[in-house]
């Protein structure tokens, strides 16, 4: 069997997880709303429509943020069709997945759903066909007490106290020439800054979000970012990342090595936002929000008909990418990478959370609800990654794949409650075809014991779930022992591994 060694100690700390990483979305696209979250007359929906089965995965998942409505959705969003009477508002055609949006759930309603699911709201503004008044407005709606125009508005639409918005999108993939509203990089940036320092006046208390580049393969990256930051820095708290990748040569060595690729990207992107710094002389940092990662390959060709062929049609099935174990792989590898980066990703989003590339599923028509393969890694991450992300130092076997060279066979983060007497370990064994005995040095943590050994694993990398079917879920194995401070864990061949230390 091969071996790998790591020391864990609690003073290499990288920083305190901002439990906001672990976020996610829900745009107006396909059925994440419509027959997703929203299914009135459906017995298994409440009072006001939402489907309960869904609220409760959805809950145990403790999703603490959700960035709303889109997306490419919102950058020809009018966000005043979708409040106020239900029956007076207007059916729009929606121009980036076109699709007919009935504005039956709008702002107010979505916001009333994300507090069922103990969640904050992250607002995207349109910043496509829209701009600096119309920001302004939805602030004033938003968040202002009473007594203006917008305020007094929300008010005579039932809702008495403000929303209370604090984290807010500045538009959606700017750089991409497929956005409603495209801008060139000067054009966003001085956009961006003017709606950021206007919005501020309104409401300080604001954290704001740059748009950074649609992926690390744009043309334009990460010259985007340099050149909007420059315009924005002195008003934002954050740039955003988007990043999706795809086993589309059925290569799964490689796709799972992909994960790398994005630690490079957030690399860059830390690299690019200090250039803005010290070009500025600045003091503060401009932090990350990876606000949509996932897996996405799937649904692609699917898509494409429905929308070219059958358009303006009522929340038609898009992007319903069905997952396999190794995407179940690959996304908790993205979540490493994202802890990893703990210091400087502060806000991360899985898109999307419902029916739409998501870990959640109903079936059509309103039956049953299930968990997707990737809903466990991210189930693991959210519960048992909170507190301070440790560094491992960590001597792995490494191999290369047909794009990458020197792939560590062991991929793993660690993160420690210090409050709650637990820590935890996670980690990936993306070599597929040798077990690995993982030693593991935690003298530093005096004390512990281990509390269990979590696994996801199967030998079908193409195996996925269904309605009624859950072929791949997590299982409790007996694989980790402690001795004198040292634990000795077998990792098999292409796994992931949650192994939990409690004082």
């Amino acid at each position: 069997m091969k071996k790998a060694n790591m020391i864990i100690d609690k003073a290499f700390k990288v920083s305190e997880v901002d439990k906001r990483i672990y976020g996610s979305f829900i745009e107006h696209l396909g059925r994440a709303v419509y027959d997703g979250i929203y299914q009135p007359g459906n017995p298994l929906s409440d009072e006001d429509g939402f489907r309960r089965d869904v609220l409760d995965m959805v809950k145990d998942l403790d999703v603490p943020i959700i960035r709303y409505p889109g997306g490419n959705f919102v950058s020809s969003f009018v966000w005043e069709d979708s409040v106020g009477p239900v029956e007076e508002r207007p059916h729009r055609l929606e121009l980036a997945w076109r699709s007919l949006e009935r504005n039956e759930i709008g702002l107010n309603e979505f916001s009333k759903w994300a507090k069922k699911a103990n969640s904050e709201v992250m607002m995207a503004i349109n910043l496509g066909t829209r701009g600096v008044a119309d920001a302004l407005n939805l602030l004033e709606y938003c968040n202002h007490p009473s007594g203006t125009k917008y305020s007094d508005l929300r008010i005579r639409h039932g809702i008495k106290d403000p929303h209370n918005i604090k984290v807010w999108c500045l538009g959606n993939e700017m750089d991409g020439p497929w956005q409603v509203g495209h801008k060139t990089m000067e054009e966003y940036g001085r956009l961006a800054a003017e709606t950021a320092k206007a919005m501020r006046l309104i409401d300080p208390s604001i954290e704001l979000v740059s748009c950074g580049s649609s992926n690390r393969e744009m043309p334009t990256f990460p010259d985007w970012e340099a050149v909007t930051l420059t315009h924005t820095y002195d008003y934002v708290d954050y740039v955003s990342l988007h990043q999706y990748y795809g086993n589309r040569n059925d290569d799964t060595a490689d796709f799972l090595a992909l994960s790398d690729d994005m630690d490079a990207f957030i690399r860059s992107v830390i690299a690019t936002c200090d250039f803005v710094k010290a070009k500025k002389r600045g003091k503060k940092d401009i932090n990350l929000s990876f606000d949509e990662w996932n897996v996405w390959f799937h649904s692609n060709e699917a898509d494409e008909d429905t929308m070219t062929n059958h358009p303006w049609q009522v929340a038609p099935a898009l992007l319903e990418d069905q997952y396999t174990f190794e995407d179940a792989l690959l996304v908790g590898l993205m979540l490493i990478t994202l802890m990893k980066h703990a210091d400087r990703v502060k806000m991360a989003c899985m898109a999307q959370l419902v029916n739409v590339i998501a870990p959640i599923m109903t079936e059509p028509g309103g039956g049953r609800a299930w968990k997707q393969t990737i809903f466990y890694p991210f189930l693991h991450a959210s519960r048992y990654g909170r507190g301070v992300v440790l560094q491992p130092i960590l001597n792995t076997p490494v191999h290369d794949t047909k794009e990458h060279e020197q792939v560590s066979d062991i991929v793993s983060i660690v993160v420690w409650n210090e409050e709650t007497g637990e820590a935890t370990i996670f980690a990936v064994n993306r070599n597929l075809s040798d077990d690995i005995e993982l030693r593991i040095d935690v003298r530093s943590l005096e004390d512990y014991t281990i509390a269990e050994h979590i696994v996801l694993e199967e030998t079908d990398m193409k195996l996925f779930n269904c309605a009624g079917a859950e072929n791949v879920a997590p299982k409790k194995v007996d694989r980790s022992s402690i001795d004198n401070g040292i634990i000795t864990s077998r990792l098999n061949k292409a796994t992931w591994n949650v192994i939990r230390l409690k004082k």
